[in-house]
C-alpha cells in the first residue's frame, strides 16, 4: 500500500505540474495561444544523421549458453486507428492520464480501465492470436493540421497530422550469456522516460532514433534523413525479472540487463522485446514532434513504450523454446 500511495502522489504531481506548465507556456512561449503549449519541438532537437558518428566496435560474442534465437510477431501497423490518451501500465484506471496520444498494436481493447480478464478476452491485430498490447506515443507533422477526431482532440500542446508508420516490427530476443525463462502472463513493462527533459539526467533515456539506410548510426535527437529514406525509432525493453511481480510503479519488478547481458542478482532473464518503427522520412525543413507532456516540449529523449504480455502460457513456452534453441521464428 505504501508504494501505491507514493505512486498516486507522483500522478497528482504530474497532473498539477502539467496544468501549471500549460498556463505558464501560454503566457511566455513565443506567441503560443493562452492556455496552450507549443506544438513544435526545439530546433536543437534535430540533427543531420550524417553528423552522427557511426557506432564503433562490435558487441561481444555470445557465450556458450546464450539464447540466440529470435521471435518476430506480426501485429500490423495500427491500421485500425486504435488511439487514446490512456496509459494502462503507468496510470491504470485514470482516463486521459497520459496527456498525450498513444498508438497501439495487438490487443484491440486496451485503455485505462482494462483488466487482465478483459485483455484476455479481447480481439487482437496479431497474427497467431497473441493478445498482448504494445503501444507508444504518436509522432506528428506539425506543418499539417489534424483532420481526424483523435488528432483534433489531442490538446496539451500536441497537435498536427499523426504520421502512420510504414513498418512496425516486434521482435523478442534471448540473452547473450544464458537461457531465458518464460515471462509471466500479464507482466507489465515500460521503456524510456516520458519526463526525461525535466528529470535532469538521461538515466532512463532508452529510445534511439535513426535512418534506415544508416543502421550503424543512432541518436537521442530527431534525425534528418536523406531524401527517400525512412526515419526509425527503436525501443528496447527491460528483460530481467524479479521472479515475483507482474507490475511495479517504481520499475523494480523488471529491469535492464548489463551491456554484457548479465542480469542483476536475484533476477531472471526473460525474452527481450524490441519495437522498431519506421516512417517515410519527412522532407527537409519539415518539423516533426513526439507527443509529450507539455513541460517536456516534445523532446525526442522522452520517447517511451509500454507492453503487457497477454500470451497464453503455451504460446510463451513456444517463444522461449525458439529463443533457447537458437531458431528464428515467426509467430
Amino acid at each position: 500500500m505504501g508504494r501505491e500511495r507514493r505512486w498516486f502522489a507522483v500522478l497528482v504531481c504530474l497532473v498539477v505540474g502539467a496544468a501549471l506548465t500549460v498556463a505558464i507556456l501560454g503566457a511566455s512561449d513565443g506567441g503560443a495561444p493562452h492556455g496552450a503549449a507549443s506544438a513544435t519541438a526545439a530546433p536543437g532537437d534535430f540533427v543531420d544523421i550524417l553528423d552522427v558518428p557511426a557506432a564503433k566496435g562490435e558487441p561481444p560474442p555470445p557465450g556458450p549458453d546464450a539464447s540466440t534465437g529470435t521471435v518476430t510477431v506480426d501485429c500490423g501497423r495500427n491500421e485500425e486507428e486504435h488511439y487514446n490518451e490512456d496509459n494502462l501500465v503507468i496510470s491504470p484506471g485514470l482516463r486521459g492520464g497520459a496527456h498525450h496520444t498513444h498508438a497501439y498494436v495487438g490487443n484491440l481493447s486496451t485503455n485505462a480501465r482494462s483488466t487482465d480478464a478483459s485483455l484476455a478476452a479481447a480481439p487482437t491485430t496479431c497474427r497467431g492470436g497473441d493478445r498482448s498490447t504494445y503501444y507508444w506515443p504518436v509522432l506528428r507533422r506539425t506543418d499539417r493540421p489534424g483532420e481526424h477526431a483523435y488528432e483534433k482532440a489531442a490538446g496539451h500542446g500536441n497537435a498536427g497530422q499523426i504520421l502512420e508508420p510504414a513498418e512496425v516490427r516486434l521482435e523478442f530476443g534471448g540473452n547473450p550469456v544464458g537461457k531465458v525463462v518464460p515471462m509471466p502472463r500479464f507482466l507489465r513493462a515500460v521503456t524510456g522516460d516520458a519526463v526525461a527533459l525535466t528529470a535532469g539526467n538521461d538515466e532512463n533515456v532508452r529510445a534511439r532514433w535513426g535512418c534506415a539506410s544508416l543502421p550503424d548510426r543512432s541518436t537521442t535527437r530527431y534525425p534528418r534523413c536523406p531524401a527517400g529514406d525512412r526515419l526509425t525509432r527503436t525501443l528496447v525493453f527491460p528483460s530481467c525479472w524479479n521472479g515475483l511481480d507482474t507490475a511495479g510503479p517504481e520499475r523494480t519488478h523488471l529491469v535492464f540487463r548489463a551491456t554484457n547481458g548479465v542480469c542483476p542478482a536475484d533476477t531472471f532473464a526473460v525474452p527481450e522485446l524490441t519495437v522498431r518503427l519506421a516512417y517515410a522520412a519527412p522532407e527537409d525543413g519539415v518539423s516533426i514532434a513526439l507527443d509529450s507532456f507539455p513541460e517536456q516540449r516534445h523532446s525526442p529523449k522522452t520517447d517511451h513504450g509500454m507492453f503487457v504480455n497477454v500470451m497464453t502460457d503455451a504460446r510463451m513456452a513456444e517463444v522461449v523454446d525458439c529463443l533457447n534453441t537458437g531458431r528464428h521464428c515467426r509467430k
